[in-house]
């Protein structure tokens, strides 16, 4: 009991410190620039005066965390496997391109045209991950670089699709927008939930995509610990030669995960696209990518904990309108934001040296065995949730697995 208690104090010890670190920062730069940090942490946590505001707060936190869970996930799939999947930007923005395309172009019955735009979106983001992986256990080619280079060449693929054969909108329009998606392609909205339990209506509709996120998060789940899958990626990045002898093969497991990580890349804008904006445009929401590197890292690639920290982040974004209005730089957010990230990085390396530590006590105390990390007794790199790396055994990787 006392193990399982220390195990998740140093789980949870990361993620904390670096809030906490985050907020102490923060709140140091607000009062260099002459606010005052406790008056700007209290408008960014005021929902409302009345139930109508604060449900409406709720649903904007809700709908900005939908993409965040999924961009999350897209990242620690690979980060389970050691792999850096920088390239999630590009997957998402492309596969929501097309999908939008696809969905826009044809009329089904409900049902199937959702089930068409969201296939067509895991497809375009795994068959474009799927190029990493191939590099990588072909070449040799670190996934890191060719993911991205992938991200430019997505993007502008992305924009030249956009302005060209898949424009929507009138010439001369300010917006430049796909076809809009007919209402049979499209998610409806939760708010009848929010309703039948009591609640105010909101301005905007809560994504009905939520429930979508919450089954892919399971699957996930899962998949990762509870499958046959889950168990020789584990053991692929615990050792590749071990794994290659019981009959698995590494070098198809790295492709295997670039592809999941990509079909769930995929997903990241159908929030937005079924549940809102009904179209591809120049206004569609960027960065997702790359939030979801920082979500992952706080969350230490778990279902669970990238919800709490997609949750946290959308909170943070919505207190920047909330704060221009109060006359203070909406910046704070980026600034949170990214102190989060660096503190998280530091947070997670003092929590596994913690956790080194406490093991090593329990193998003195227990009598001399041999060393499990090496013949130097010098432990493997980290990954960046925390797990140690190894090499994969694919040419030319110089990163390895995580552990």
């Amino acid at each position: 009991m006392n193990g399982l208690v220390r195990r998740v104090g140093l789980s949870l010890l990361g993620p904390v410190l670096a809030v906490l670190v985050a907020l102490v920062i923060s709140a140091a730069v607000i009062a260099l620039i002459g606010e005052d940090p406790v008056a700007a942490f209290r408008v960014m946590v005021d929902l409302g005066d009345s139930p109508s505001q604060q449900v409406q707060s709720i649903v904007v936190i809700l709908n900005r965390a939908v993409p965040l869970f999924l961009a999350g996930l897209a990242v620690a799939v690979a980060f389970r496997m050691g792999l850096f999947n920088i390239g999630v930007e590009g997957q998402y923005r492309l596969a929501t391109i097309l999908a939008a395309a696809v969905g826009a172009a044809v009329v089904l019955p409900g049902p199937l045209h959702v089930l068409l735009v969201v296939v067509v979106a895991m497809v375009v983001g795994a068959s474009w991950a799927g190029i990493v992986g191939v590099l990588k256990v072909t070449r040799g080619v670190s996934e890191v670089i060719s993911s991205i280079m992938l991200n430019f060449i997505a993007l502008g693929l992305a924009s030249f699709l956009l302005t060209g054969p898949l424009r929507g909108s009138p010439p001369g329009a300010s917006i430049v927008t796909t076809a809009e998606i007919p209402e049979s392609g499209r998610v409806p909205s939760l708010n009848g939930v929010l309703t039948a339990l009591g609640l105010a209506t909101p301005r905007s509709g809560l994504y009905g995509f939520l429930l979508v996120a919450l089954v892919v998060g399971v699957v996930v789940a899962v998949l990762l610990k509870r499958t046959r899958f889950g168990f020789d990626l584990r053991a692929t990045g615990l050792s590749p030669s071990a794994a290659t002898a019981s009959g698995v093969d590494a070098r198809g497991m790295v492709v295997k995960t670039m592809l999941i990580s990509g079909g769930i890349a995929g997903l990241i804008g159908l929030p937005d696209l079924l549940g809102a904006q009904y179209d591809y445009g120049t206004e569609f929401t960027a960065g997702l990518g790359f939030l979801g590197i920082a979500v992952a890292l706080l969350g230490r690639s778990t279902p669970l904990g990238i919800a709490l920290a997609a949750l946290l982040f959308a909170f943070l974004d919505r207190a920047a309108l909330p704060l221009q209005f109060a006359d203070i730089p909406s910046s704070v957010v980026t600034i949170i934001q990214g102190t989060i990230v660096l503190a998280v990085v530091v947070a997670n390396e003092i929590a596994r040296r913690l956790a080194l530590r406490s093991a090593e006590r329990a193998g003195a105390a227990a009598g001399p065995g041999p060393q499990a990390d090496g013949d130097d007794g010098v432990p493997p790199p980290t990954a960046p949730d925390g797990g140690q790396r190894v090499h994969t055994g694919v040419p030319g990787d110089q990163q390895g697995v995580q552990a």
